[in-house]
């Protein structure tokens, strides 16, 4: 095993992940989104609805696109750069995987043509069961890649063969591993509230320059229900899977607390400075008894320590520490938000008349995205130095090549990710900032055909019309 090409692997494998997941955790939320205004349009009749779903979905479509390419790139380098974790696990996720495809992807794929360009093709009741199953199809993809990712932090429902190979004993365990069900409920709910903040802060920018934007407020409006009800259950369900950690995982939540020693009454430490060298906190600023409390739902439950696994097998306490504190710092700065703007719809005129509400909602806008990837540093990190949690060490699932083949991979791929994706994201922010009114338009219209000499071209409808197909 070369350490050096260990390295660069993982360091290659944790820049595209963290750029690609980007781009889902926006479009599950935005999907549903969608779904929800078309929904709203066909039931109030109310333009504002069908004006912002025009807007959204060219939006949706870009962040996509984008999302589907940068996807290919993981499964390009599981063969490349793993093929040893690839190989071993193949028999068990690798079904997985193609129960995503074969139910999600396809799913999508199939309804996400009729979404985009179905507006004068199909009824209003059938275009938006298309964009409801594209919600749907994107929430089914996120169940298959969690439940794969649950089995690799909790393995269940396997059984190791003489020839050291493994096979699924049980596939409804595999599926529904131990810490699935609080792990697929906490990605979801982030994707949603990554999209509630990306709404609110491209709403919230276009009532700074155009205050009296019908559709910006009620976009912002929603967004702030979003936040006021979400926020605060993402808070409950993080809770729940921190204590079902302890169970699961007891060396990541080790690393995430910072706790050494294995004892009852744990501090809870707001900040340290976490030494591997020196087995302890080189500092820390810290709340007596609470973090047993946190973690277990009593002050005097013993948790256990670092010190107590050998030391090859404890995770980087450091970074494990910090991304978790930077994502749980966010996700209560996200609690403020909604809050105030829950706040701002009962008391005043409402959150699009305060303009340090909207400056802030600005400022927030990308905090989830953050979160999101601060959350995957601490659950992909805080599984080291397993790739399969107990089962198959990291340093064991790399593919045999040299450090030479993988950095020029690496660079190629910082190379391409700098231009191209760079290139669409600022296009998106680009149509962001334009807003719903000049950047939705009509639907396009249908291509017209030859046109007969002795009679005038007809026009297409301007809308489609809401009690078509009833």
């Amino acid at each position: 095993m070369d350490a050096e090409a260990l390295l660069l692997s993982r360091l290659q494998f944790a820049f595209t992940i963290a750029f690609h997941i980007i781009f889902p955790s926006f479009t599950i939320g935005l999907a549903s989104y969608l779904a929800v205004l078309e929904g709203l349009w066909l039931t109030t009749k109310n333009e504002a609805f069908k004006t912002l779903y025009l807007f959204w979905v060219k939006i949706f479509a870009l962040s996509f696109g984008m999302g589907v390419v940068s996807g290919v790139v993981m499964s390009y380098q599981l063969g490349t750069n793993w093929s040893v974790f690839s190989a071993f696990v193949a028999p068990v996720i690798g079904p997985l995987f193609a129960f995503e495809v074969l139910t999600a992807f396809f799913l999508e794929a199939s309804f996400l043509g009729v979404m985009l360009f179905g507006w004068r093709k199909v009824g209003p009741r059938l275009h938006f069961a298309s964009t409801a199953l594209v919600a749907v199809g994107t929430l089914m993809s996120a169940f298959w890649i969690i439940s794969a990712n649950s089995w690799m932090q909790h393995p269940s429902g396997y059984a190791r063969l003489p020839d050291g190979s493994i096979r699924a004993t049980s596939w409804m365990e595999v599926i529904f591993s131990p810490t699935f069900p609080e792990r697929f409920t906490h990605m979801v709910l982030a994707a949603y509230l990554t999209t509630a903040l990306v709404v609110a802060g491209a709403s919230a920018w276009r009532l700074l320059k155009s205050r009296g934007e019908t559709e910006s407020a009620i976009s912002l409006r929603m967004a702030v229900g979003m936040l006021a009800i979400v926020a605060p259950l993402q808070l409950w369900v993080g809770d729940i899977s921190g204590k079902q950690m302890l169970e699961s995982q007891p060396s990541k939540l080790a690393a995430i607390e910072a706790f050494w020693e294995t004892r009852a009454e744990q501090p809870f430490h707001i900040a340290a400075w976490p030494d591997r060298a020196t087995e302890s906190n080189r500092w820390e600023i810290s709340i007596p008894k609470v973090g047993s409390w946190i973690v277990a739902g009593e002050t005097t439950a013993e948790v256990p320590g670092l010190r107590s696994l050998a030391p090859e097998d404890r995770p980087p306490v450091a970074i494990v520490f910090w991304a978790f504190r930077i994502m749980v710092g966010l996700g209560l700065l996200m609690i403020l938000l909604g809050l105030w703007g829950a706040w701002l719809c009962w008391r005043t005129k409402g959150p699009e008349h305060s303009r340090p509400y909207l400056r802030t909602c600005v400022a927030m806008a990308p905090t989830g995205f953050v979160a999101v990837i601060s959350g995957w540093v601490v659950a992909e990190v805080g599984r080291q130095p397993y790739v399969v949690y107990g089962v198959l060490r990291t340093a064991d699932a790399v593919s045999p090549v040299g450090a030479g083949e993988v950095s020029a991979s690496l660079l190629a791929f910082l190379v391409v990710y700098g231009i191209v994706f760079s290139v669409g994201a600022l296009y998106i922010l680009r149509l962001m900032a334009e807003g719903p009114v000049a950047g939705a338009g009509e639907p396009p219209p249908e291509h017209p055909g030859p046109r007969q000499p002795s009679q005038p071209m007809a026009a297409a409808p301007a809308d489609p019309d809401p009690e078509a197909g009833r």
